[in-house]
Protein backbone atom coordinates (compact mmCIF):
# COMPACT_ATOMS: atom_id res chain seq x y z
CA UNK A 1 0.00 0.00 0.00
CA UNK A 2 0.99 3.24 -0.71
CA UNK A 3 3.20 5.00 2.72
CA UNK A 4 1.20 7.79 4.37
CA UNK A 5 4.09 8.58 6.70
CA UNK A 6 7.49 7.76 6.12
CA UNK A 7 10.53 8.36 8.90
CA UNK A 8 13.95 6.79 8.62
CA UNK A 9 16.73 7.07 11.30
CA UNK A 10 15.22 10.25 12.85
CA UNK A 11 17.10 11.45 16.07
CA UNK A 12 16.87 14.16 18.24
CA UNK A 13 18.26 14.92 21.51
CA UNK A 14 17.67 17.77 24.21
CA UNK A 15 21.38 18.35 25.41
CA UNK A 16 22.72 15.48 26.75
CA UNK A 17 19.23 13.69 26.67
CA UNK A 18 18.75 11.43 23.66
CA UNK A 19 14.85 11.21 23.31
CA UNK A 20 14.81 9.63 19.78
CA UNK A 21 17.75 7.34 18.53
CA UNK A 22 17.32 6.37 14.87
CA UNK A 23 13.79 5.75 14.55
CA UNK A 24 12.69 4.27 11.66
CA UNK A 25 8.66 4.00 10.70
CA UNK A 26 6.62 3.21 7.58
CA UNK A 27 2.72 3.72 7.67
CA UNK A 28 0.28 2.86 4.91
CA UNK A 29 -2.65 5.35 3.97
CA UNK A 30 -5.37 4.43 5.53
CA UNK A 31 -4.09 2.79 8.43
CA UNK A 32 -4.24 2.99 11.97
CA UNK A 33 -0.94 2.04 14.04
CA UNK A 34 -1.00 2.65 17.55
CA UNK A 35 2.56 3.80 18.63
CA UNK A 36 2.71 2.08 22.48
CA UNK A 37 5.71 3.07 24.87
CA UNK A 38 6.15 4.28 28.54
CA UNK A 39 6.34 7.59 29.67
CA UNK A 40 9.42 9.11 27.96
CA UNK A 41 9.76 6.77 25.55
CA UNK A 42 9.89 9.88 22.96
CA UNK A 43 6.17 9.20 21.53
CA UNK A 44 5.24 12.67 22.20
CA UNK A 45 8.63 13.68 20.59
CA UNK A 46 7.86 11.98 17.31
CA UNK A 47 4.40 13.62 17.02
CA UNK A 48 5.67 16.69 17.53
CA UNK A 49 8.59 16.33 14.94
CA UNK A 50 5.91 14.80 12.11
CA UNK A 51 3.32 17.30 12.38
CA UNK A 52 6.37 20.21 12.30
CA UNK A 53 5.89 21.22 15.88
CA UNK A 54 9.46 20.28 16.47
CA UNK A 55 13.08 20.25 14.04
CA UNK A 56 14.47 16.83 14.24
CA UNK A 57 18.42 16.58 14.78
CA UNK A 58 18.86 13.99 12.04
CA UNK A 59 17.18 11.93 9.79
CA UNK A 60 14.40 12.23 7.76
CA UNK A 61 10.32 12.15 7.86
CA UNK A 62 7.55 12.70 5.45
CA UNK A 63 4.23 12.98 4.99
CA UNK A 64 2.67 11.51 1.47
CA UNK A 65 6.15 12.34 0.05
CA UNK A 66 6.38 15.98 1.69
CA UNK A 67 9.69 16.14 3.75
CA UNK A 68 8.04 17.70 7.12
CA UNK A 69 11.19 19.69 7.33
CA UNK A 70 11.17 21.87 4.07
CA UNK A 71 7.62 21.46 3.44
CA UNK A 72 6.06 22.60 6.42
CA UNK A 73 2.64 24.62 5.03
CA UNK A 74 2.70 21.71 2.78
CA UNK A 75 2.04 18.92 5.64
CA UNK A 76 0.16 21.39 8.13
CA UNK A 77 -2.69 21.50 5.20
CA UNK A 78 -2.72 17.72 5.27
CA UNK A 79 -2.67 16.86 8.49
CA UNK A 80 -4.54 17.37 11.88
CA UNK A 81 -3.28 16.80 15.21
CA UNK A 82 -5.27 16.06 18.47
CA UNK A 83 -2.77 16.31 21.55
CA UNK A 84 -3.49 15.01 25.54
CA UNK A 85 -6.04 17.05 26.21
CA UNK A 86 -9.23 18.41 24.87
CA UNK A 87 -8.74 21.76 22.70
CA UNK A 88 -12.50 22.65 22.76
CA UNK A 89 -13.54 26.16 24.03
CA UNK A 90 -15.81 25.35 26.83
CA UNK A 91 -17.60 28.74 26.60
CA UNK A 92 -19.11 28.29 22.93
CA UNK A 93 -21.69 25.39 21.95
CA UNK A 94 -20.57 22.21 19.97
CA UNK A 95 -21.68 23.44 16.78
CA UNK A 96 -20.17 26.79 17.62
CA UNK A 97 -16.69 25.06 18.28
CA UNK A 98 -17.17 23.58 14.86
CA UNK A 99 -17.96 26.30 13.02
CA UNK A 100 -15.41 28.33 14.37
CA UNK A 101 -12.88 25.83 12.73
CA UNK A 102 -14.19 25.61 9.75
CA UNK A 103 -14.65 29.42 9.55
CA UNK A 104 -11.03 29.37 10.29
CA UNK A 105 -9.99 26.75 7.52
CA UNK A 106 -11.90 29.24 4.83
CA UNK A 107 -14.39 26.43 3.98
CA UNK A 108 -17.70 27.26 2.74
CA UNK A 109 -20.65 26.56 4.13
CA UNK A 110 -19.36 26.58 7.86
CA UNK A 111 -22.90 25.62 9.63
CA UNK A 112 -24.06 22.92 6.98
CA UNK A 113 -20.11 21.18 7.51
CA UNK A 114 -20.88 21.52 11.94
CA UNK A 115 -24.07 20.11 11.50
CA UNK A 116 -22.78 17.08 9.63
CA UNK A 117 -19.94 16.48 11.88
CA UNK A 118 -22.21 16.72 15.33
CA UNK A 119 -24.22 13.89 13.22
CA UNK A 120 -21.46 12.02 12.08
CA UNK A 121 -20.08 11.64 15.58
CA UNK A 122 -23.39 11.42 17.39
CA UNK A 123 -23.20 14.91 18.85
CA UNK A 124 -26.35 16.63 16.89
CA UNK A 125 -28.52 16.39 20.75
CA UNK A 126 -26.15 18.06 22.59
CA UNK A 127 -24.72 20.51 19.71
CA UNK A 128 -26.54 23.27 21.36
CA UNK A 129 -25.39 23.25 24.68
CA UNK A 130 -22.34 24.99 26.07
CA UNK A 131 -19.41 22.77 26.43
CA UNK A 132 -18.61 23.10 29.48
CA UNK A 133 -21.84 20.91 30.47
CA UNK A 134 -20.66 17.75 28.12
CA UNK A 135 -18.63 14.74 29.58
CA UNK A 136 -15.29 14.29 29.36
CA UNK A 137 -15.55 11.80 26.69
CA UNK A 138 -18.02 13.86 24.75
CA UNK A 139 -15.58 16.71 24.81
CA UNK A 140 -12.51 14.14 23.42
CA UNK A 141 -15.29 13.24 20.65
CA UNK A 142 -15.52 16.75 19.66
CA UNK A 143 -12.05 17.59 20.29
CA UNK A 144 -11.44 14.49 16.85
CA UNK A 145 -14.57 16.07 15.29
CA UNK A 146 -13.03 19.70 15.11
CA UNK A 147 -9.99 18.19 13.64
CA UNK A 148 -11.00 15.90 10.80
CA UNK A 149 -12.96 19.63 9.45
CA UNK A 150 -11.12 20.36 5.90
CA UNK A 151 -10.76 16.55 5.41
CA UNK A 152 -7.19 15.65 6.43
CA UNK A 153 -5.50 12.49 5.15
CA UNK A 154 -3.32 12.40 8.24
CA UNK A 155 -4.40 12.40 12.23
CA UNK A 156 -2.28 12.34 14.81
CA UNK A 157 -3.94 11.77 18.07
CA UNK A 158 -1.52 11.91 20.98
CA UNK A 159 -2.69 9.92 24.24
CA UNK A 160 -6.39 11.11 23.54
CA UNK A 161 -8.02 8.55 26.17
CA UNK A 162 -5.50 10.19 29.28
CA UNK A 163 -7.47 10.50 32.14
CA UNK A 164 -10.42 9.44 30.79
CA UNK A 165 -13.07 6.77 32.41
CA UNK A 166 -13.59 3.86 31.19
CA UNK A 167 -16.78 4.61 29.38
CA UNK A 168 -15.16 7.95 27.80
CA UNK A 169 -12.49 5.53 26.58
CA UNK A 170 -14.68 3.93 24.54
CA UNK A 171 -16.68 6.59 23.07
CA UNK A 172 -13.46 8.01 21.80
CA UNK A 173 -12.37 4.34 20.40
CA UNK A 174 -15.91 4.59 18.41
CA UNK A 175 -14.80 7.96 17.14
CA UNK A 176 -11.17 6.90 16.19
CA UNK A 177 -12.63 4.09 14.16
CA UNK A 178 -15.29 6.52 12.50
CA UNK A 179 -12.35 8.65 11.39
CA UNK A 180 -10.33 5.32 9.81
CA UNK A 181 -13.16 4.31 8.07
CA UNK A 182 -13.33 6.58 5.79
CA UNK A 183 -9.25 6.58 4.64
CA UNK A 184 -8.06 8.82 7.08
CA UNK A 185 -4.37 7.71 8.46
CA UNK A 186 -4.24 7.89 12.20
CA UNK A 187 -1.14 7.48 14.31
CA UNK A 188 -2.13 6.86 17.94
CA UNK A 189 -0.05 7.33 20.58
CA UNK A 190 -1.01 5.65 23.85
CA UNK A 191 0.42 3.78 27.30
CA UNK A 192 -2.78 1.59 27.24
CA UNK A 193 -2.26 -1.84 25.68
CA UNK A 194 -6.01 -2.39 25.32
CA UNK A 195 -6.54 0.97 23.42
CA UNK A 196 -3.91 -0.58 21.29
CA UNK A 197 -5.46 -3.98 20.79
CA UNK A 198 -8.62 -2.78 20.09
CA UNK A 199 -8.07 0.09 17.23
CA UNK A 200 -4.65 -0.91 15.60
CA UNK A 201 -3.71 -2.23 12.32
CA UNK A 202 -0.39 -2.11 13.47
CA UNK A 203 1.76 -1.60 16.74
CA UNK A 204 5.32 -0.10 17.05
CA UNK A 205 6.65 -0.36 20.39
CA UNK A 206 8.96 2.68 21.28
CA UNK A 207 11.33 1.96 23.98
CA UNK A 208 13.90 4.68 24.80
CA UNK A 209 14.02 6.16 21.81
CA UNK A 210 14.01 3.04 19.50
CA UNK A 211 11.31 1.56 17.46
CA UNK A 212 11.27 -2.53 19.32
CA UNK A 213 8.77 -4.09 16.98
CA UNK A 214 6.64 -3.25 14.25
CA UNK A 215 3.57 -5.37 13.00
CA UNK A 216 0.34 -6.57 13.80
CA UNK A 217 -1.02 -7.88 16.96
CA UNK A 218 -0.81 -11.49 15.87
CA UNK A 219 2.40 -11.13 14.63
CA UNK A 220 3.79 -9.21 18.11
CA UNK A 221 2.55 -12.20 19.91
CA UNK A 222 3.79 -14.55 17.87
CA UNK A 223 7.11 -13.42 19.09
CA UNK A 224 6.51 -15.03 22.40
CA UNK A 225 6.06 -18.72 22.96
CA UNK A 226 2.38 -19.51 24.05
CA UNK A 227 1.72 -20.50 27.34
CA UNK A 228 0.39 -24.15 28.22
CA UNK A 229 -1.78 -24.75 31.11
CA UNK A 230 -3.06 -28.76 31.30
CA UNK A 231 -3.01 -28.72 27.83
CA UNK A 232 -4.48 -25.55 27.25
CA UNK A 233 -2.83 -23.59 24.98
CA UNK A 234 -3.25 -19.69 25.67
CA UNK A 235 -1.89 -16.69 22.91
CA UNK A 236 0.77 -14.37 24.90
CA UNK A 237 -1.20 -10.92 25.35
CA UNK A 238 0.07 -7.45 23.96
CA UNK A 239 0.83 -6.89 27.55
CA UNK A 240 3.10 -10.14 27.85
CA UNK A 241 4.97 -8.92 24.37
CA UNK A 242 5.31 -5.43 25.57
CA UNK A 243 7.03 -6.23 28.81
CA UNK A 244 9.41 -8.84 26.83
CA UNK A 245 10.35 -6.61 24.04
CA UNK A 246 11.29 -4.07 26.53
CA UNK A 247 13.10 -6.21 28.93
CA UNK A 248 10.88 -5.01 32.22
CA UNK A 249 10.59 -7.75 34.84
CA UNK A 250 6.84 -7.57 35.92
CA UNK A 251 7.82 -8.85 39.46
CA UNK A 252 10.31 -5.55 40.06
CA UNK A 253 7.30 -2.88 38.92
Amino acid sequence: MTSAIHVRDLRKSYGELDVLRGVDLDIAQGSIVALLGSNGAGKTTLVRILSTLLPADSGEASIHGLDVATAGPQVRATISLTGQFAAVDEVLTGRENLVLVAQLRHLAEPGRIADEVLARFSLTDAGQRRVSTWSGGMRRRLDIAMSLIGEPRVIFLDEPTTGLDPQARIEVWQAVKEVASRGTTVLLTTQYLDEAEQLADRIAILHEGRILVDGTLAELQDLLPPAEVEYVQKQPSLEDVFLAVIGTDRGAA
